[in-house]
C-alpha cells in the first residue's frame, strides 16, 4: 500500500494575509527609520547638544519664564493666551520642549533663542512645572 503526498496549496485568503503582513512589517521598518533619523537629526543640532549638556537652575528659569513667557502663558504656566505648561514635560521630551522655544512654528508665539545656559534654566523650570 503506497500513501500519496498531498501538498495543500495556501488559500487565496492565506495568500493574501502573507502579504498584507509583509507590507507591514516594512512599512512598520520604514516608520521605525523615520523616527530614529528624526533624533538623531535633532540630536545633532549643536545648540541642542550645548543646552542638554548644561545643568539648569529652575530659579533662573522661572525669572526667565517670568519675564518672557508668562505674558501669554500666565504667571504661574496656567495658560492665558497660550496654553497651560503646567505637566508639559509629561508629553514633550527636553529637545521638543527645547525646538518648541525656539522655532516660532507655533503662532502666535514668537520665535524665541536664549543663550544655552538660560534655555537650560528655562527647560529646568518647564519641566518642573
Amino acid at each position: 500500500m503506497t500513501q500519496e503526498t498531498f501538498e495543500e496549496q495556501p488559500s487565496e485568503l492565506t495568500v493574501l494575509l502573507q502579504k498584507v503582513a509583509r507590507v507591514l512589517v516594512v512599512l512598520f521598518a520604514a516608520v521605525l527609520t523615520a523616527i530614529l533619523l528624526s533624533r538623531y537629526l535633532e540630536a545633532a543640532d549643536p545648540y541642542i547638544h550645548q543646552v542638554l549638556a548644561l545643568e539648569g537652575s529652575h530659579n533662573r528659569g522661572e525669572a526667565i519664564f517670568r519675564m518672557n513667557c508668562a505674558v501669554c502663558h500666565g504667571l504661574e504656566a496656567s495658560g492665558e493666551v497660550g496654553p497651560d505648561l503646567r505637566g508639559v514635560s509629561d508629553h514633550k521630551t527636553k529637545v521638543n520642549l527645547i525646538k518648541q522655544v525656539t522655532s516660532g512654528k507655533t503662532p502666535p508665539m514668537p520665535q524665541f533663542q536664549p543663550n544655552p545656559q538660560d534655555m537650560a534654566d528655562l527647560l529646568e523650570y518647564l519641566e518642573g512645572l
